[in-house]
């Protein structure tokens, strides 16, 4: 059986009850003000299996007004707080294509499909199933909020696209210069100028690999954290030093302020969350652009902020740049904006270490990455 026969098999099974609920409660006159979630008292299993149902219920009468809703219903079509019973349901969910599915289903006509709701700045798709009750006594309509799923089919693709844009990218230098040497008669000149660029191509294509596999290990829990005594001041420091020429060569301003503090960390994996911040703020900051490395020392806590007058990230995209393979539009950076899983391994890395990671942007303005950990001693060997 296919996960989409699994599905309907399952909506079914849902609306069945939820079908007996709807039909054995009618909405009374002095309940069309209330928001509440309704059930029939009769039977007090169909409450708890209500309750507990992810699917989101809603029952329509005859004339296509709510005559009943569950909690997940409540929540996915924010019905809370509001006066839905014996309301038209256009009126209390405003979807045109919602709303057509409701009526096909109140002339006896069944269907399935996607319904696509804005949200504030996230669109919501929901898979609802519209079917006709009985003896034309209304419609019932079954929701499930396919949203994260939706999101994270979208993270594969763009993860199969990036991956095979920065390998093919490589491999087809490698390719190219590996021709041209090896052509019978070569002269020791293309040895000279393509040897070296292979080398460094190989060794693009060897941090990609690199990347992937830190990734996994630490969303697998299997990435080793050794702890020791850190100066995290002077790690940052020596790490920002060591990207003053890259932040020359691309006319950035690149400076370091930082107060003298010391934590229990892993300082080659502290030192991967510098660097990923670093690369991040110099590759989306234009040149005249400016980057700051901050390391700040509180009570009990070390700050690391990374600020930068680059580009920023539109707001929709805020609460997903530590998400694996989440990708800015590409169109918008300067370079290449890779895979999407520096910042993904900078939470992990963070996390691990007992602290927090934020991130606040506006777009043209710039970005704040910011870094909270503690001071003290910690007990969690690995990620």
């Amino acid at each position: 059986m296919s996960a989409g026969e699994w599905v309907a098999a399952i909506l079914a099974v849902a609306a069945a009850f939820v079908a007996g609920w709807a039909l054995r409660r009618p909405a009374q006159p002095e309940e069309v003000a209330s928001a509440q979630p309704q059930t029939a008292p009769a039977d007090s299993r169909f409450d708890d299996l209500l309750a507990a149902l992810d699917v989101g219920a809603v029952a329509l009468d005859a004339r296509g007004n709510v005559t009943a809703f569950n909690r997940a219903a409540a929540a996915m079509f924010d019905l809370t707080g509001k006066a839905v019973l014996g309301r038209a349901l256009i009126e209390v969910v405003p979807s045109f294509e919602l709303d057509r599915r409701a009526r096909d289903a109140l002339g006896g006509k069944a269907s399935r499909g996607d319904v696509a709701m804005p949200a504030g700045h996230r669109a919501h798709n929901f898979s609802v199933v519209a079917a006709p009750l009985r003896d034309g006594a209304g419609a019932l309509l079954i929701a499930t909020d396919e949203t994260r799923l939706r999101e994270l089919e979208r993270a594969r693709r763009d993860f199969v696209s990036n991956v095979s844009h920065e390998l093919r990218t490589p491999l087809s230098s490698i390719n190219l210069m590996l021709e041209t040497v090896l052509t019978p008669g070569a002269e020791s000149e293309a040895y000279d100028l393509f040897l070296p660029r292979i080398k460094v191509e190989t060794d693009r294509l060897i941090e990609l690999v690199e990347h992937l596999l830190e990734l996994a290990r630490a969303e697998g829990r299997r990435l080793p954290v050794r702890r020791g005594d850190v100066d995290f001041r002077e790690l940052v420091c020596e790490i920002v030093e060591t990207f003053e020429a890259r932040a020359a060569q691309a006319s950035v301003r690149l400076r370091f302020r930082g107060e003298p503090a010391r934590l229990s960390g892993d300082r080659d994996r502290l030192a991967q969350v510098v660097v990923n911040l670093i690369e991040n703020a110099l590759r989306h900051t234009p040149a005249g652009g400016s980057v700051d490395v901050e390391v700040e020392a509180a009570s009990g806590s070390v700050t690391l902020r990374v600020r930068d007058t680059g580009e920023g990230i539109p707001y929709g995209d805020v609460p997903y740049v530590f998400e694996r393979f989440y990708v800015v539009d590409r169109s918008r950076a300067r370079e290449s904006s890779g895979i999407g899983v520096g910042l993904a391994i900078v939470r992990h890395i963070v996390e691990a270490h007992g602290g927090s990671v934020a991130v606040e942007s506006e777009l043209g303005v710039g970005s704040v990455f910011t870094c909270v950990f503690s001071a003290g001693p910690h007990s969690r060997p690995e990620i």
